[in-house]
C-alpha cells in the first residue's frame, strides 16, 4: 500500500501527540510527586517542631500535662488535614490529635533515630495504619534531655488528590496546546499539501500530453513559484509541440514540391512525353529543383547548428571589406536586372569583432532577398556607419515591400510573405530567420523597416573591434 506525503505527515502528528503525552503524564507526574513530598515533609516537619517547642516548656520533671494543649493539638491537626501524636521515648502515645484518649498505647520497636538524616518516612507507622502515610518526627527536649517527639502523619492520599488536580491542569494544558496545534496541520494542508496536490495532478496531466492544463496555485511561495515555473513549461512544451507540426508541415511541403517535379520530369523523359531534343531543358530543371533541395537541406543544418552554444569563431576584420566582397559576388545576377549598388561607409576602415563567416551569410541572405525584390533598373543602398561601440549596417532597396501584417512574421522558419510561396519559387523561406539566429548570437540586433510599393530597409549591428 502507498502511503502519500499527507498521511505520513497525520500519522507524524498523530504519533507525536501521542508520544508527547505519554511523556508529559510519566515526567509530570515523577516531578510533582517529588515536588510535593518536599514540600509536605518540611512544611510538616515546621509544624513539628513549633509543637515539640510549646511542648518542651510544659516539662515537669518526667511528666507531662497535655489537658490544656490538647484543644490547639485538635486545631493544627485539622488545619494540616493530618494527625498529630505525641510519643514518648519508649514508644507510648500520650496524646493523639484523632483520639481524645489514646489509652496509653505502645508502639513495638519505636526508634526515631533509625531515619536518620532523613526527614521524613512513607509507610503504615510501625503498622500503626491501614493506609500508607507520610510521618515527620520532631524531638521534645528540655534540660539538654529528649523526653519524647512530635510525629506528624499525613495520608498519602492527601497527596495523591493534591497530585491529581495538578496533573489534571497540565493534561488540560497540554491538552489545548495539541488542540491549538492543529493550526500547523490545516495551514500545512493549506499551503503545501492542496497545492502540492495540485502540482502533482497537473505533472501527471503533462505527462499523458494533455498541455493545455494550469496548474491554479497562486500563492507567492516556492509552491506558487514552482507551479508557475510548470505551466511556463507547459506553455512553452506547447508551443514547441505546435512549431513542431508546422515544421514538420512545411518541411514536408516544401520538400514535396521540388519531388514531385523531379519525379515528373524523369519520368516524362523514360515515356518518351518529352521528346529527345527538349531532355536536356527538364534536365536542367530537374538539377535547378535539386539545387533547391540542397540549399533547404544545408538552411535546415545551419539552423540546427544555431541553436546549438559555443559554435561561433569569432575574429576581428573589415566589414567595409566583407560587403565590397559579398556584392561583388552578385555581379552576374545584378546584371541580368541591370541593378546597382551604392555603398557607402562612414569611415575607410571599420573592425568588427565577429564570425566572418557568419557574418557573411547574413550579408550574402539580406542582398539576396533585396535583389529578388527589387524591380529592373533599380538600385540597393548599402550603408556601414559608426556609432559609439557598434557598426550599424544597412541594406535597403527599392522593391515591392512587406505587407504590415507579415512583418513579424518574415522572422519565422518557412515563413513566405506570399501565399503562392513567393515569386521566387525557389526559396525556402529560411534566410531570414538564419539571419536572426546569427545576429542575436552575436548579442547584436536586426530590424526591418518596409513599405508595400516602396521598398524595405534591413538594419543590423555588430560590436566594434577593441583591438585596432
Amino acid at each position: 500500500m502507498t502511503h502519500t506525503l499527507y498521511s505520513k505527515f497525520i500519522l507524524g502528528y498523530m504519533l507525536f501527540g501521542l508520544l508527547g503525552f505519554i511523556s508529559i503524564a510519566t515526567f509530570s507526574s515523577k516531578v510533582t510527586n517529588q515536588y510535593l513530598l518536599k514540600q509536605h515533609s518540611e512544611s510538616l516537619y515546621d509544624e513539628a517542631n513549633q509543637v515539640a517547642s510549646t511542648y518542651s516548656s510544659m516539662y515537669h520533671g518526667k511528666d507531662m500535662n497535655l489537658s490544656s494543649s490538647y484543644p490547639e493539638l485538635v486545631k493544627q491537626a485539622s488545619y494540616l488535614n493530618a494527625q498529630i501524636w505525641i510519643v514518648e521515648r519508649q514508644g507510648k502515645i500520650v496524646a493523639n490529635s484523632a483520639a481524645p484518649n489514646p489509652g496509653g498505647k505502645i508502639i513495638d520497636n519505636f526508634d526515631p533515630t533509625s531515619m536518620g538524616n532523613k526527614p521524613y518516612t512513607i509507610g503504615r507507622y510501625y503498622d500503626q495504619f491501614s493506609y500508607d502515610v507520610l510521618s515527620v518526627h520532631a524531638p521534645i527536649t528540655g534540660n539538654y534531655t529528649t523526653y519524647g517527639y512530635v510525629v506528624i502523619h499525613l495520608p498519602l492520599s492527601y497527596l495523591q488528590t493534591e497530585q491529581d488536580g495538578i496533573l489534571n491542569i497540565v493534561y488540560m494544558t497540554a491538552a489545548v496546546i495539541f488542540a491549538l496545534s492543529l493550526i500547523i496541520l490545516i495551514v500545512f494542508t493549506k499551503t503545501v499539501y492542496i497545492p502540492l496536490k495540485k502540482i502533482t495532478a497537473g505533472a501527471n496531466e503533462y505527462a499523458q500530453g494533455n498541455l493545455t492544463h494550469h496548474i491554479s496555485v497562486n500563492t507567492r511561495d516556492e509552491m506558487g513559484y514552482l507551479a508557475a515555473t510548470l505551466n511556463y513549461m507547459s506553455s512553452e512544451l506547447g508551443k514547441m509541440e505546435e512549431y513542431q507540426k508546422t515544421f514538420i508541415a512545411n518541411v514536408s511541403h516544401d520538400f514535396r514540391s521540388p519531388l514531385t517535379s523531379i519525379k515528373g520530369y524523369l519520368e516524362a523523359i523514360l515515356d518518351g512525353t518529352i521528346p529527345s531534343e527538349m531532355q536536356e531543358k527538364y534536365l536542367n530543371r530537374v538539377i535547378t529543383e535539386t539545387e533547391r533541395l540542397n540549399k533547404l537541406t544545408q538552411g535546415m543544418l545551419t539552423l540546427n547548428s544555431l541553436d546549438s552554444k559555443g559554435y561561433l569563431n569569432r575574429t576581428n576584420f573589415d566589414i567595409n571589406r566583407v560587403i565590397k566582397d559579398t556584392a561583388a559576388s552578385f555581379e552576374g545576377t545584378c546584371r541580368e536586372k541591370n541593378i546597382t549598388f551604392d555603398l557607402t561607409f562612414s569611415d575607410n576602415l571599420q573592425m568588427v569583432h565577429a564570425d566572418i563567416g557568419k557574418i557573411q551569410q547574413v550579408l550574402y541572405n539580406l542582398i539576396d532577398n533585396a535583389i529578388k525584390f527589387s524591380p529592373l533598373d533599380s538600385t540597393i543602398y548599402i550603408l556601414a556607419s559608426s556609432k559609439y561601440e557598434k557598426i550599424f549596417i544597412s541594406i535597403k532597396d527599392k522593391g515591392i515591400g512587406i505587407p504590415k501584417d507579415s512583418i513579424k512574421k518574415i522572422w519565422e522558419r518557412f515563413y513566405k510573405t506570399d501565399p503562392s510561396r513567393g515569386k521566387d519559387k525557389k526559396g525556402t523561406g529560411l534566410g531570414l530567420a538564419i539571419v536572426r539566429e546569427i545576429i542575436q548570437s552575436h548579442g547584436e540586433n536586426i530590424d526591418v523597416v518596409s513599405t508595400e510599393g516602396v521598398g524595405s530597409e534591413f538594419i543590423f549591428s555588430l560590436p566594434k573591434s577593441t583591438n585596432l
